[in-house]
């Protein structure tokens, strides 16, 4: 008995193992191009669902996929209906854990081969060059995954002679609600469904239960799968926690639809066999799984953006605008989390130049602009941080172009969020004949910002603001002879005099600072930018 329970143990610890590490290869080697697939197939949530689909089979995770979408919609690289959709077909996706184990696990003995794989997996991981790693990580988890399976089989054939199993709760509806919690805790407790189905397929295999009781156990399983979702998502921000809900909402709907109607599968899965050829056990009870959950799929689809917005609804929108997209989850995968910290830069940027454009237009709001300067500033420091916390992709690489571009920004938008708030002085000399060419250029080029940020704008937008800014900071050159020669024969004070000065100062940086950071955000990421050739600000 001990040495059968430590066989059965040990078997479900090296498939664990296997599964973390399989994972763990697979994303190392192909993460990036399965990431990138993900994104740029998701246009709608039906693409999304086949996508999240393929890339779970892809990496043997449902977990991975979730982790990537809640990071790409808290990037608001993702809609949230998107999001939705690639979650459902990552649930999917994760029922092909059942088809390898039945076909490959069951089916044929590769328990033989087992050892001889993680031999050469390690090989690869411990003397292959930087490209046979990850692949040889991956191997070595393969040949673990298929001893424990093999391990699991030896342990649950003797344990069926031992252990009543035929005194389990049979078929009826209280006992197959027993058995689903039984399934559930057992998930719970270790913390991966898919080990929970390879122990299930594996004992049905064995004998040690019955059919209806291994599908109630596949049901727990699945149900219990979302606690890990939930853990996840503690602490973390809106997209997690909304994401974390509509997964726990849409198997546990899946594994209640699939309990009521569990003679229905039985009588699906039973013309199967007869009609298709569909091989009793364990393969049955893969599609029975497939199934099940593609009945949920089929349900919630239609719904999505109704059940969107009822999600949207329960965990509503909370904590600042401008830096809502900076959740400490997107920093385990720094790429996103540029983008999420672009994106706020572009939200703040826009925030100012709004402000500003406003000064400009609707003249003096002096408790207006505090209460803007104050949630600007707070916002810029916030994104400084989040950026400063953005590990790098290649551990030891100098920083990225995209990383450069923003601190770019940051340092420009720092300066223009100091002139959110026009002085006294300076609007006075606005309004003075020779500066008022260039107060409505000024007011036009933020206007023209805020217009290309919004999407509102013409197409070159950016290269509008652009000759602005140039035109501005020409008028500066031109205009600081002919200011101090008309204040001399005027009669000005020197102080009305460097007044003016001061204004004409302050248009061209504020022009200067917005056309640079529209340079940095209308451009692609990670795509360096080229030198401006002006001469810099005395205050730069």
């Amino acid at each position: 008995m001990v040495a059968t329970l430590s066989s059965l143990l040990g078997g479900i610890g090296l498939f664990l193992l296997g599964m973390v590490l399989l994972t763990d290869g697979l994303k190392a080697f192909a993460g990036p191009s399965l990431r990138r697939a993900l994104l740029r197939f998701t246009g709608t949530p039906l693409a999304a669902f086949f996508s999240g689909a393929l890339l779970t089979c892809v990496v043997q995770s449902s977990s991975a996929t979730t982790v990537a979408v809640i990071g790409f919609v808290s990037a608001g690289l993702l809609t949230f209906p998107q999001a939705l959709g690639a979650v459902f077909g990552a649930s999917l996706g994760n029922t092909g854990t059942g088809w390898i184990v039945s076909v490959l696990g069951l089916k044929v003995s590769l328990g033989t081969y087992a050892l001889p794989a993680i031999f050469l997996g390690a090989l690869f991981k411990l003397l292959g060059s930087r490209r046979w790693k990850e692949p040889g990580l991956a191997i070595a988890a393969v040949g673990m995954i298929f001893l424990g399976i093999d391990l699991l089989q030896q342990s649950l054939s003797d344990l069926a002679g031992i252990l009543p199993f035929a005194t389990l709760p049979g078929n009826s509806l209280f006992g197959h609600i027993v058995t689903v919690a039984i399934g559930l805790a057992f998930t719970m407790v270790m913390q991966s469904s898919s080990a929970s189905i390879a122990i299930t397929l594996t004992a049905l295999h064995s004998g040690a239960v019955s059919f209806e009781q291994a599908a109630a156990l596949v049901i727990g399983a699945s149900i219990g799968t979302t606690f890990t979702a939930l853990l996840a998502s503690a602490g973390a921000g809106t997209p997690a926690k909304r994401t974390a809900l509509a997964f726990v909402l849409f198997n546990l709907a899946a594994g209640s639809l699939a309990l009521v109607l569990l003679p229905g599968f039985f009588d699906i899965i039973l013309w199967a066999q007869i009609r298709l050829g569909l091989e009793p056990g364990a393969m049955s009870l893969a599609a029975f799984h497939t199934l099940f959950i593609a009945l949920g799929a089929a349900v919630f689809m239609p719904l999505l953006r109704p059940f969107a917005r009822l999600i949207e609804w329960l965990i509503p929108e909370r904590g600042p605008t401008l830096t809502r997209h900076l959740d400490d989850l997107l920093l385990e995968n720094p790429a996103v989390a540029l983008e999420a910290s672009r994106r706020a830069l572009g939200q703040t940027f826009l925030a100012t130049v709004e402000a500003i454009s406003t000064e400009f237009h609707n003249g003096k709001n002096k408790e207006g602009a505090e209460a803007t300067h104050d949630r600007i500033g707070t916002a810029i420091e916030r994104i400084e941080q989040f950026l400063s916390r953005i590990p790098p992709e290649v551990p030891g690489a100098s920083p990225g172009s995209s990383r450069v571009s923003q601190m770019h920004i940051i340092d420009h938008l720092i300066r223009l969020h100091s002139r959110i708030s026009v002085p006294d002085g300076v609007r006075e000399a606005m309004g003075e004949e020779c500066l008022r060419e260039a107060t409505a250029a000024a007011a036009s080029l933020t206007t023209s910002a805020a217009e290309g940020l919004r999407g509102s704008g013409a197409v070159d937008w950016a290269e509008s603001v652009r000759e602005t800014a140039a035109r501005i900071a020409e008028m500066r050159r031109r205009n600081r002879v002919s200011i101090l020669e008309s204040a001399s024969a005027e009669g000005k004070s020197p102080d009305e005099t460097l007044q003016l000065l001061d204004a004409m100062r302050w248009l061209d940086r504020v022009g200067y600072h917005t056309w640079r950071i529209c340079e940095h955000l209308s451009m692609p990421p990670n795509t360096s930018l080229q030198t401006d050739g002006r001469e810099p600000h005395p205050d730069e």
